[in-house]
């Protein structure tokens, strides 16, 4: 749990389940966590302080007597009654949420499923959201953890977000805490009614805020300019699948074909990737007094030779002359004024009406499409048990990745973080099997769920 401290009172704001964590948290928080086999003889907690400077001293008085407070894990019980009292992340007051927490949490809720951790692998085998099962994994493979995710679930259908950083986590953290938000907040203001103009404008508040946020910190700092984010969004709601996105993250569906027995891999989203022919054509039409708006370096076309993505929240260096200029690194400066911006925030946004023949979705960063072909994933899926779908696809990816650097899974997998940037990137996946028979009802059962991912290893 963090507990966060202001001046006339204690706020509950904010649950950590290490690695995983809820919603995000105000300044002057501190984290307790590491909960204790009790047949051990570790103490019940670990009190670990964020990087907030202000109130460091009360908040430190405040970790130290709640760890003597709770020295014992039968107290765990009563504290997560109360938060369940304070606290709600992502719902009004009376809104029950099954499940809080994923991957390694060891949260016991009536999601189900097992939660582990295998080295720089996190997971969940399998869960339950609103339209049948889940299966949830990530693998770490930078010095810090550049992928977020989350799965909300609740009366106005399932939101499923995979969000790709790049040059930092910050990006893809700012995404994670507020685009479902913001996606709720305008919801809401229309009644719950969604759109693709719902959900534009749930992209451009955060593109907004996130940019804003930029310019606040930027004589502090100014690399958070160059920080950006790939987006994947998912959202069912009457018996409809809305898919945004920005940047290569991908979702690919597993579809029945007929009464065959086979199931057919159909790639839902679009890639906003310099690599791809479509893409270049695009940019070229946007910017067609350009020249070098894309460049083939080392064999990979990118955006002004710098960035392979065309699309993005943040980059705002590509996007804004104001922050195309010193202090920021050198290899991000543009040679020439920019007087439009180059990269986007527009999300393609599509809209796919849910057959009963649709059996599964699999969202995923493209640190796994780097290494497995859309029919691969799609075949391990339905090959094997639901449980464990998303570790097995994670697991693949990485014997792949082995294979091309003519090495043993096993020695890749004692490679920490930062040097296994080498071999692979950070991989999340996200599979969700769909139960028609609860989909053709057209609304969603009272089933709360809300997940996302690690802040690191």
């Amino acid at each position: 749990m963090a507990f966060c401290v202001t001046p006339l009172s204690i706020w509950l704001c904010h649950i950590v389940i290490e690695p995983f964590t809820i919603n995000s948290c105000p300044p002057q928080c501190y984290y307790i966590t590491n909960w204790c086999n009790p047949t051990m003889d570790e103490p019940a907690m670990k009190v670990e302080k964020t990087e907030q400077p202000q109130n460091r001293r009360a908040a430190g008085s405040l970790g130290v007597g709640l760890g003597r407070a709770f020295e014992r894990c039968g107290m765990l019980q009563a504290l997560m009654n109360l938060l369940s009292l304070c606290c709600k992340p992502f719902g009004r007051a009376g809104e029950r949420f099954d499940s809080v927490g994923v991957v390694g949490g060891n949260l016991s809720s009536t999601s189900g499923g097992r939660d582990g951790k295998d080295g720089l692998l996190w997971f969940r085998d399998l869960g339950k959201y609103a339209w049948g099962d889940f299966s949830m994994a990530v693998v770490q493979a930078n010095q810090v953890l550049e992928d977020q995710s989350q799965i909300e679930s609740g009366p106005f259908g399932t939101f499923v977000g995979v969000y790709d950083g790049h040059g930092g986590p910050e990006a893809a953290r700012y995404v994670c805490d507020n685009l479902f938000m913001n996606f709720q907040a305008i919801s809401t203001e229309a009644q719950g009614v969604v759109t693709t103009e719902t959900i534009e404008r749930a992209f451009r508040r955060t593109e907004e805020g996130f940019t804003a946020l930029v310019s606040e910190l930027w004589s502090t700092r100014p690399n958070m300019a160059t920080v950006g984010s790939c987006c994947l969004v998912g959202l069912i709601c009457q018996r409809t699948l809305f898919v945004a996105s920005l940047g290569d993250s991908r979702l690919v569906l597993g579809k029945k074909v007929g009464n065959t027995g086979v199931i057919a891999a159909i790639q839902v989203s679009t890639e906003h990737n310099a690599n791809v022919e479509e893409i270049r054509h695009e940019l070229k039409e946007v910017h067609p007094n350009d020249p070098q708006i894309v460049v083939l370096k080392h064999g990979v076309w990118r955006v002004k030779g710098i960035i392979q993505v065309s699309r993005s929240i943040g980059d705002v260096y590509m996007k804004h002359a104001q922050f195309n200029r010193e202090p920021i690194n050198g290899k991000f400066r543009l040679p020439e004024p920019m007087d439009m911006p180059i990269l986007s925030a527009n999300p393609t946004i599509i809209s796919h009406p849910l057959h009963p023949n649709d059996s599964f979705l699999i969202f995923a960063s493209d640190g796994l499409w780097e290494h497995l072909s859309n029919e691969k994933a799609v075949e391990i899926v339905h090959k094997n048990p639901r449980a464990g779908s998303a570790k097995r696809l994670v697991k693949a990816a990485l014997q792949e990745a082995a294979r091309k650097r003519e090495m043993r899974y096993s020695d890749l997998r004692k490679i920490d973080k930062k040097v296994r940037r080498h071999f692979h990137d950070d991989i999340t996946v996200i599979v969700l099997f769909l139960n028609h028979d609860i989909i053709s009802r057209g609304t969603a059962p009272d089933h709360q769920l809300s997940v996302r991912s690690a802040l690191d290893h």
